[in-house]
């Protein structure tokens, strides 16, 4: 097992890694949307989930994979109502790769965030 962790996507809220490589998959932590401040990028949904995407680029990155090796996601959101706006945002970055997909609704998420995705990945 590989350890990845990066310093272009914010430091880990608790004992774990960004993500973790076994036998050429990569398993990434859930990502909220925190810059590398750890500050939340806004409460902008759509906004939200676009810094959530970014951070997971370059986790995978760093892993030696991208969102086009992206084979399964799970989506964790506070408010179905919201999940129209979620996943146009999410498809803006899946336009050549589909992956299987879950997406479900929480009571709450680290730090009050409206979403939160983690991915798995082939390394390239």
């Amino acid at each position: 097992m590989n350890v990845i962790n990066t310093t272009k996507a914010p430091e880990a809220l608790g004992p774990y890694s960004h993500a973790t490589e076994v036998n050429g998959l990569v398993f990434t932590s859930g990502q909220i949307p925190l810059n590398t401040d750890g500050e939340i990028v806004s409460d902008d949904v759509r906004e939200q989930t676009k810094q959530v995407l970014e951070n997971l680029k370059v986790v995978l990155d760093e892993a030696g994979a991208d969102l086009n090796s992206v084979v399964k996601s799970t989506i964790f959101i506070n408010d179905m109502n919201e999940f129209k706006d979620i996943n146009e945002v999410y498809g803006e970055y899946f336009t050549d790769n589909q992956p299987a997909r879950s997406c479900v609704e929480v009571a709450r998420l680290p730090k009050d965030v409206k979403v939160k995705i983690e991915l798995i990945a082939q390394v390239k």
